[in-house]
């Protein structure tokens, strides 16, 4: 279904904005949307309760220099209702602190009817009447996640197109209800493939995404695209440098991506704290034209040396907000291609954080 989308002059300035400020230049966005059961508690021997999330995030959102590094903090639906210890909206925490609030609205990953082991988003319904509602409670972005599997031939042009049809419907219903849209079409690292088919398929996502963002008139300068970075799959047996991710990405942005959109965040798709702060690092020093800002919205790779250190237990509460603000500074000297390899050793830095279909 198409859309036609009108919106005022007023409305276009502010979602631009918005977004230029989300992609405010050294800082990224911290993503704390998982859902429950999905921040993974029960590993570091932590109930995954709504209240241990709320202390948890409680945690995260009263870092101290937090917004030095971090320009915006996307949340879960849950999250945006709940409080403080001492009765302090969440969200509050953020906004005295300039940092900007957005909201996950897609409603999760469903099969693809009419394919075979593909995935579609559900959300659409009532999104419109969400976003007003978000609005009010003072979020000002919103994100939705498409994701694309590489395997046996697929994705087929019948999933990436009906993505990309949803992604731009719900482009223009937040740009109508005066929220900017982060997109999300994320090829999975699940799989053998090396870097060049993940290349190529990315290519085909992108040039599809902003050809239906076209078609359904979104305002493109109050988007941010959130994507993958491209590299090979993640059982594929031949090791990459950082240098050789970077310019495969690069390239595929170049070839991909309208220069009038705010700016680019990466998804850190399961890498270790360490190898997502590398390669952004070096995508933001490889040469060639980049007229976009180049930053992260990483969720995993931000949270997880940081969750390991709290274990669930206030005393850890200073401990592990210093594995935050350290690992938060690593990444926005990496969008500034000014980040040293080891430079920051966090508890699990290393870790690998892959998880096979992850969904959240």
């Amino acid at each position: 279904m198409k859309m036609t989308l009108n919106i005022s002059r007023e409305t276009r300035n502010d979602l631009k904005l918005t977004a230029q400020a989300i992609l405010h230049r050294g800082k990224g966005i911290l993503a704390v949307d998982e859902s429950g059961n999905v921040l993974n508690m029960e590993s570091i021997g932590v109930k995954d309760t709504s209240e241990n999330r709320r202390k948890y995030r409680q945690l995260l959102f009263q870092t101290e220099d937090l917004s030095q590094y971090i320009s915006a903090v996307i949340l879960f639906d849950e999250t945006l209702h709940q409080k403080t210890d001492q009765g302090v909206p969440l969200i509050k925490l953020l906004q005295v602190q300039g940092i900007i609030p957005g909201i996950k609205v897609d409603t999760g990953i469903v099969p693809l009817v009419g394919s075979e082991e593909e995935f579609s988003t559900e959300g659409l319904d009532g999104l419109g009447k969400r976003c007003a509602e978000y609005k009010k409670k003072g979020c000002r972005f919103a994100k939705w996640r498409s994701i694309f599997k590489i395997r046996n031939g697929k994705p087929s042009d019948y999933a990436i197109k009906h993505n990309a049809d949803i992604l731009a419907q719900y482009a223009a219903i937040c740009q109508s209800n005066k929220l900017v849209p982060i997109l999300e079409p994320e090829v999975l690292v699940d799989g053998t493939h090396d870097i060049d088919r993940c290349q190529r398929v990315t290519e085909k996502v992108l040039v599809a995404v902003y050809t239906a963002l076209h078609e359904h008139d979104v305002y493109l300068e109050g988007t941010v695209l959130k994507c993958n970075m491209v590299t090979a799959g993640q059982l594929h047996d031949v090791s990459l440098t950082s240098d050789t991710i970077a310019r495969a990405t690069v390239a595929t942005l170049q070839r991909t991506v309208p220069a009038a959109i705010a700016g680019i965040t990466f998804l850190s798709g399961g890498q270790s704290e360490e190898k997502a702060t590398v390669n952004l690092n070096a995508i933001n020093r490889c040469t060639g034209k980049k007229p976009w800002t180049l930053s992260f919205s990483f969720g995993r790779a931000l949270q997880a040396s940081a969750l390991k250190k709290w274990g669930g237990k206030d005393e850890n509460t200073l401990i592990a907000q210093t594995e935050l603000i350290n690992r938060a500074k690593a990444n926005s000297e990496a969008t500034l291609g000014q980040y040293r390899t080891g430079a920051v050793r966090g508890e699990c830095c290393s870790d690998e954080l892959f998880v096979k279909d992850y969904v959240y």
